[in-house]
């Protein structure tokens, strides 16, 4: 499922020639696998302080 989502997100950049939206994009997956991995962690504190 995340797959087909990226490979679809790539075709989007391409087809229109966005790719200044990659680092947008990229940003958001690194934040979002940030507060999920932190969600359940002893990292959590840690991290919430950057915020």
């Amino acid at each position: 499922m995340l797959v087909s989502f990226l490979i679809e997100i790539w075709s989007f950049l391409r087809t229109r020639k966005k790719y200044w939206l990659l680092p947008v994009v990229i940003g958001m997956l690194v934040f979002g696998g940030l507060m999920i991995f932190a969600q359940g962690s002893a990292v959590a504190p840690f991290i919430y302080t950057l915020f």
